[in-house]
């Protein structure tokens, strides 16, 4: 039996102003990782071949919040769902991607350099794209609209808290790998590991201490983000497919647009809105599924290039 729609706004989760600082710093050590293995000529690389990259933002910034704000507004309007997990689910999609959908390209056999790419632009467009989108799709709905003017959401607060999170160690990150390689070179495994481990950890302890809430409302959250990521992995492949990208870019662009900062958009929902619990319990079960979805996905490619592999084999055996 699904709760109430309204009580899910009245969940206070278990994520104080101590929390919320490990968070940032955990999401500022990740990023850093990912930009000590970025270079200023990297950029200038894809700069010379945009195709790829280029289709899957435009997937990330443009179609996926419109779907999303289109999905979202049938499930309010069905009553699947309340305002707030709709608001959730927007924020969600204003995300750049995310840090793991890097190391899922890699698993399901996507071109790691297209996956890299677009993760980099997409995590410095955010700066502006993030909080342009959210507030744009955010107010096309009178229900949604309602609650950015109670808690009277600043655009360019968010901007900020978003360079703060992200640019500055970004920045930092490239100018070591583009200033002393050798040292990057050294770092990244390092980090690169540590960061997935310390977020990892993070979402399972958070789950942990707010394991009853978890439970009470996976039923009323799990389908919204079921569908939501579905369409969004969707989205991403058969974009790039459309346009002529090879196998290995359909992977990236599908997994780059199918999993989110959802890190981030905790850290803006705890920053902005008070916890607000409908879209926070968006966010962290987005922080979940997306994880599990990417690498299922990734399995089943896997799995598909391994039949395919043998069924070459044995025709060549038969010849």
């Amino acid at each position: 039996m699904l709760p109430e729609l309204s009580s899910v706004d009245s969940v206070h989760l278990a994520f104080d102003k101590n929390n919320l600082f490990v968070l940032e710093i955990v999401l500022g050590f990740v990023m850093f990782g990912v930009a000590l293995d970025l270079r200023v000529d990297d950029f200038r690389t894809l700069g010379r071949s945009p195709k790829a990259p280029g289709i899957g933002l435009v997937c990330q910034f443009l179609l996926l919040p419109a779907l999303t704000w289109a999905l979202s507004r049938l499930l309010v309007t069905v009553g699947l769902i309340p305002p707030s997990m709709a608001l959730g689910m927007i924020l969600v999609a204003a995300c750049p991607g995310g840090n793991i959908s890097n190391f899922i390209t890699h698993l399901g056999g996507g071109r790691t350099t297209t996956s890299i790419g677009m993760t980099a632009v997409s995590t410095l467009a955010s700066m502006i794209m993030t909080p342009l989108n959210f507030a744009l799709w955010g107010s096309m709905s009178p229900d949604t609209a309602a609650i950015l003017e109670e808690v009277a959401m600043d655009p360019l607060g968010m901007f900020r808290a978003v360079m703060f999170m992200l640019g500055i160690p970004i920045t930092v990150g490239v100018f070591l790998a583009t200033r002393w390689p050798k040292v990057a070179k050294k770092l990244h495994p390092l980090f690169k590991r540590l960061s997935l481990l310390f977020f990892v950890t993070f979402i399972v302890m958070a789950v942990r201490a707010n394991f009853d809430d978890f439970m009470t409302y996976l039923p009323l959250v799990f389908l919204p983000v079921l569908i939501m990521n579905a369409f969004a992995l969707a989205l991403g492949f058969y974009v790039a497919r459309l346009s002529g990208l090879d196998q290995a870019d359909q992977r990236a662009v599908s997994i780059e647009v199918g999993i989110q900062n959802s890190g981030l958009g905790l850290i803006l929902i705890f920053s902005f809105f008070e916890g607000l619990g409908g879209m926070a319990i968006i966010a962290a079960w987005w922080g979940i599924w997306h994880i599990l979805a990417g690498l299922s996905l990734a399995g089943l490619w896997v799995r598909k290039d391994r039949r395919a592999e043998a069924a070459e084999q044995a025709e060549a055996g038969a010849a």
